[in-house]
């Protein structure tokens, strides 16, 4: 009964004054009206969120990532209009969902465009990884890969949400707006100073937004009137605080128009900031920085296999020709198109060549530089799979277009490439180069640049021992043109010094002067690739010409490249020619000339004459009685008396030497192993051993890793002392842990783990001093060569900072 009167007099109330259900509700709905009349606001929201994948798009290589950013705009904006109906708490999962299912499916995309190998988990967690980073270091235009197209399609989903949610449900829509300006922002923010200013963007974004503002129809949920249904008063009183609170709103961006506007009216034309600067790009280790020295390890270990390569295409070695027999192109060894790089090496301090690359992550496409006039470009495609080469330098022909098959991060001031995660047996990559080879009737013409952009391949470091100095000025007194000087340089070392494969490593002004200068009998004027370029750059520098020092490798045909074909050359800059390369090797079984007088460097301290005797005597013989001459006390004469105290006085002299080295000795150690966090101390202990292998006449070659001296320092004190030796030569290999842990994951170490390293040094160092002879101990602890290296290993770092 009661219930029927319920019913009875809901009917009979007139329509308008029958409750209105909420939006949404299950009993009223939102209906096919709602619907319509939220779809011009959801498309204004899918432009805005859409404009800032334009804009960061402007530093992209193709569409892709715009199209992408777009796709992830309307997915999440129209999947929050299709769930109006459904309580908002449930939304969020579902946009997770279809977020989940666009990024998967964006990934593969970008993989499958980037020819990227690998399965698509891997892909994806690699890029979730490392998405962050590699956006902010990557060289522009950005090729669209998985790592630099996941952070802005995921920032332009949630963006969608959070403007949907906010604009279309709740009915806020300046709040809404929100999330669409800030990925903008940050879109305009992270391109910088990489592209042209996003003018017409920004002007289609703020009358998008204000179209947005101005559209009629839009019902906010409970009503269209949230104060309608209340008594006159409080009708009133509501109606003038959301007036004041509206005026205090106007105010407010008023007086920030007026505060801020000048401020930033006044910054218009100025540079944008390059976020980038602010992240590190990828480097090379302490083993790449200076390939140079790895030369004479390779070479005393000729048949190592480092890579495998075939040459599917390429154009003809002899095109475009040579200047010379030797020089521009080096055409009588196979030419320029064999030659595979690995390192540029464009700064010297007087101790070592450096790499001093700055290398940005890098997509298949690589940046084209300009090409010179009338050069000839010969495309050459290779397959490349890596053997025993170690290291993150990436071999390739001069000079890259296209990498696929290998995540690389490239150098367009030197044309090199490096895998940040380093190089592994079985790593296969294609690279197709452009072989550029300069018009060889131009070099003889040809000028060279100067000035402050090419300052860092023109500059001397100080100490030039003065002979080098010498020997430069009397090359370039043959002939004026740069070629001509740069061809008397390369043809005076191609004759006058012997190649050999087990000189020493070392391209110091100290090393680079006793193979210029040094007596043949004892080792000087001999030398691998490595002094030849050297001494080539340097001499060049010294007398003008821009250079620089390759490493590489020339093998003599598709297969196997083995240490044997590693080789360096120098590269001089000409303008309107580019770098073109030099070989002052020698010819092979060609006899060197000697050194011409006029070119050694005169004695320091040329000896005086001794006086000739005279044929009449000045002074008239004694007779034979008479006294002998004047002798000193005790009956000794004058001169014994001074060679005695010449001798006593050396003797003090050297055993104040040898107590000074001991000490600096004892001095190094500690600072080595007690001093500084723990990865120096761990690093301090690492050099404590490969000293002491050093001293034990077992040199580690540049070219090894740590582990591989590991087995080195293992089996040298095995083969010392037998069997009872093995403990603490297999602890090596755990300070060879450490040090691997110290240089790729610094700050992780402890100090017991610093500790332990120290304790592995000493008692390996004991361990293999108490195999020398009885001498060799005696002059263990004075020999002055590791405080020597560790004074240059200290030049090294202080010329690097």
């Amino acid at each position: 009964m009661g219930s029927g009167t319920a019913v009875v007099r809901m009917a009979d109330r007139p329509a308008t004054q029958r409750p209105v259900p909420p939006s949404g509700s299950a009993s009223g709905g939102v209906g096919k009206g709602s619907l319509w009349s939220e779809l011009p606001l959801a498309v204004v929201l899918v432009v805005l969120v859409g404009l800032a994948g334009v804009v960061l798009g402007r530093m992209y290589a193709g569409s892709l990532l715009t199209g992408l950013v777009v796709g992830a705009a309307i997915g999440s904006v129209l999947l929050g209009v299709a769930c109006r109906r459904l309580p908002s708490w449930l939304v969020a999962p579902l946009s997770v969902l279809g977020l989940a299912a666009w990024t998967v499916w964006s990934l593969r995309l970008a993989a499958d465009r980037a020819d990227l190998p690998g399965p698509l988990t891997e892909v994806a967690g690699e890029a979730a990884r490392n998405g962050i980073p590699r956006l902010l270091t990557a060289m522009i235009p950005v090729e669209p890969t998985p790592d630099t197209v996941l952070v802005p399609v995921v920032a332009a989903w949630l963006a969608g949400l959070a403007a949907g949610e906010v604009a279309l449900r709740a009915g806020r829509v300046l709040l809404g707006y929100l999330p669409p300006v800030l990925l903008y922002a940050g879109a305009v923010y992270l391109v910088g100073p990489n592209a042209a200013p996003a003018v017409r963007p920004t002007l289609v974004f703020v009358a998008v937004a204000a179209l947005g503002l101005a559209l009629p129809g839009r019902v906010r949920p409970g009503g269209a009137d949230h104060v309608a249904g209340l008594p006159p008063k409080v009708r009133a009183a509501a109606r003038i605080r959301l007036a004041g609170a509206s005026t205090a709103g106007v105010a407010v961006v008023v007086a920030l128009a007026v505060l801020l506007g000048p401020a930033l009216a006044a910054r218009i034309g100025d540079r944008p900031v390059d976020p980038r600067r602010y992240v590190e790009p990828p480097r090379v280790d302490s083993l790449d920085e200076n390939p140079l020295i790895r030369i004479s390890g390779w070479a005393l270990h000729p048949e190592q296999k480092l890579l495998d390569v075939t040459t599917r295409s390429g154009g003809n070695a002899d095109q475009g020709g040579d200047a010379t027999s030797r020089s521009g192109g080096d055409a009588d060894q196979g030419g320029d198109a064999t030659r595979i790089r690995l390192a540029v090496l464009s700064d010297y301090d007087g101790v070592t060549w450096q790499v001093g690359a700055t290398y940005r992550n890098a997509g298949r496409i690589l940046p084209a530089p300009a090409v010179a006039p009338g050069s000839i470009v010969e495309p050459v495609r290779q397959d490349i799979t890596v053997a025993g080469l170690t290291g993150r330098l990436l071999p390739a022909v001069a000079t890259p277009r296209e990498v696929t098959g290998a995540r690389v991060a490239y150098d367009p001031a030197t044309g090199t490439l490096i895998h940040p995660e380093g190089l592994t047996p079985g790593l296969r990559y294609t690279v197709t180069s452009a072989q550029e080879q300069p018009e060889s009737n131009l070099l003889a013409i040809a000028d060279v640049p100067a000035g402050e952009e090419v300052a860092r391949v023109l500059r001397v470091a100080d100490g030039v021992p003065e002979p080098l100095r010498r020997l430069a000025s009397q090359l370039a007194e043959s002939g004026g043109a740069p070629y001509t000087r740069a061809a008397a340089v390369e043809q005076f070392l191609a004759e006058h010094y012997r190649l050999v494969a087990d000189a020493p490593s070392g391209h110091a002004y100290p090393n680079l002067a006793f193979f210029l200068f040094g007596p043949r009998d004892a080792g000087g004027q001999r030398g691998t690739s490595e002094q030849f370029a050297a001494a080539f750059a340097v001499l060049g520098r010294l007398t003008g010409l821009p250079t620089r020092v390759v490493v590489g490798f020339r093998p003599s045909g598709d297969g196997p490249v083995r240490a044997g074909d590693a080789y360096a050359w120098p590269e001089v800059l000409f303008d309107e020619l580019g770098w073109v390369p030099f070989d002052p090797l020698p010819r092979p079984d060609t006899e060197p000339r000697p050194v011409e007088e006029g070119l050694r460097p005169p004695p320091e301290e040329p000896p005086s004459p001794a006086p000739e005797p005279s044929a009449d005597p000045t002074v008239s013989p004694q007779a034979s009685g008479a006294p002998e001459t004047a002798a000193g006390p005790g009956g000794r004469s004058t001169p014994v008396l001074l060679v005695g105290g010449a001798a006593a006085g050396g003797g003090l002299v050297l055993l104040a030497l040898l107590v000074t080295l001991l000490w600096l000795r004892r001095a190094l150690s500690r600072g080595r192993l007690d001093r500084g966090p723990p990865g120096e101390r761990v690093g301090g202990a690492w050099r404590e051993v490969t000293d002491a292998l050093r001293l034990a006449g077992h040199p580690a070659t540049g070219d090894l890793a740590a582990t591989e001296i590991a087995v080195l320092a293992r089996d040298v004190l095995v083969d010392a002392r037998g069997a009872g030796a093995e403990p603490a030569a297999v602890e090596v290999a755990e300070l060879a842990d450490l040090l691997n842990r110290a240089a790729f994951a610094p700050g992780t170490l402890t100090a017991q783990q610093a500790n332990r390293a120290a304790t592995i040094a000493q008692a390996y160092v004991a361990g293999l001093r108490a195999t020398r002879p009885w001498w060799r101990r005696l002059l263990w602890s004075v020999h002055p060569g590791p405080l020597c290296r560790d004074r240059a290993d200290r030049r090294r770092r202080d010329a690097r900072v």
